[in-house]
């Protein structure tokens, strides 16, 4: 009927309207995401240029280089490996590329180390043979040790007092380190590094020194007496650091040198009176370059070449084994120095003098068996 055809005709017209209003809808989408592909692509194209513009030459240069390839499925290899230097930059910073050396780069610094190990080897066979040699009576020239049964009591009074403090100022040095390790504000005025701070700690060592031995010497307690304890404490505060290393550590390190000065001292009394006081000369050197080598690794570290590692370990085993050299050289000098010194009202008999050099010395020992009990010329610790 004609109604029929009418309801046909519009239904066909609203099908054609919202086929027509879906193609739109799905023209739009189509559209819209076209559109933001390009704004995607534009945006990933800006950053590329933006980080192309302040990328390294190096990666730039690797980048364009690089074979389409490796670009795809290039390996990761150890020699190339991408890392953050958090200590100097921020978590924001740009990406370094970092180049780990080759093991055949580091070898030649473990060959000081080496070196020293062995110097230090052949120094401690020495000890040994010369203590056995001397010892069991080879030499022909009596020694001090047999002098001193005839020695005046004089005599034996100046070296009991030498030693006397000799071992007090090593109790003085061990209480003041204490003290000066609970002290905040000293541990900052004697860890501080550079140049102005090793200067510092150079010229109080220094000048207390000089000052405790210009001083004349009198019996009883007086102004020498306390430019002694001054110059002591001084010490014990400028070593307060190695307190760090720990008690038990520190306590070894302690037997071990008095194993190392008992030793030497008894090589030093054994041998005849005058062996070891031609060796001032080759230790003055030894010292020299013992100190510069002290100074130059505290601003080369021993991680830095051969260099760094050469001066490190001529301070640590060249100083042991000058040290040691040293300790027999002070030894048979208070001896000596006990024997023929004449009293006058002048220039009396000075036991703190005396006692100071085999004081520095032990002191020195100390310190380096100490920082070789801590790992200091071992492989672990470079």
């Amino acid at each position: 009927t004609r109604d029929t055809v009418t309801r046909q005709a519009q239904s066909e017209r609203k099908k054609d309207k919202i086929r027509l209003r879906s193609d739109c809808v799905l023209c739009r989408c189509l559209n819209s995401r076209v559109l933001h592909t390009k704004q995607k692509n534009t945006m990933q194209a800006a950053r590329l240029c933006t980080y192309w513009a302040v990328a390294a030459p190096s990666v730039r240069s690797s980048v364009i280089t690089a074979k389409p390839a490796l670009l795809r499925c290039a390996p990761i290899k150890p020699q190339s490996v991408i890392s953050r230097n958090f200590s100097q930059e921020s978590r924001f910073a740009r990406r370094r590329r970092v180049i780990d050396l080759r093991p055949e780069a580091k070898e030649p610094s473990s060959i000081p180390f080496d070196i020293g190990k062995a110097a230090l080897a052949g120094g401690a066979v020495f000890g040994v043979g010369a203590l056995c040699y001397y010892g069991l009576g080879f030499s022909s020239k009596p020694g001090a040790l047999e002098q001193s049964v005839v020695w005046p009591e004089y005599v034996k009074q100046r070296v009991r007092d030498t030693y006397m403090y000799f071992g007090a100022s090593l109790g003085v040095t061990a209480a003041a380190a204490s003290a000066a390790f609970r002290s905040p504000q000293i541990m900052r005025l004697v860890s501080a590094g550079g140049f102005v701070g090793i200067a510092a700690t150079m010229a109080a060592l220094v000048g207390t020194g000089m000052l405790c031995r210009s001083i004349k010497y009198e019996p009883g307690f007086g102004t020498k007496q306390l430019a002694w304890l001054l110059h002591s404490a001084t010490l014990g505060a400028v070593i307060a650091p190695i307190c760090f290393l720990g008690g038990p550590l520190l306590i070894r390190a302690a037997w071990y040198t008095g194993g190392v000065i008992g030793g030497l001292s008894a090589v030093a009394c054994c041998a005849p009176s005058d062996k070891f006081l031609y060796m001032a000369g080759p230790l003055a050197m030894g010292m020299g370059v013992v100190l510069v080598s002290s100074i130059g690794s505290a601003f080369l570290p021993p991680t830095a070449g051969l260099l760094g590692a050469s001066l490190y370990s001529i301070s640590l085993y060249g100083g042991l084994l000058v040290m040691s050299g040293m300790v027999l050289y002070d030894t048979q000098r208070i001896v000596r120095v006990a024997e023929t010194h004449y009293d006058t009202k002048e220039h009396p008999f000075d036991p703190i003098n005396m006692s100071i050099g085999i004081y520095l010395d032990t002191i020195n020992i100390f310190v380096r068996i100490a920082t070789l009990l801590a790992g200091g010329g071992s492989n672990k610790r470079r």
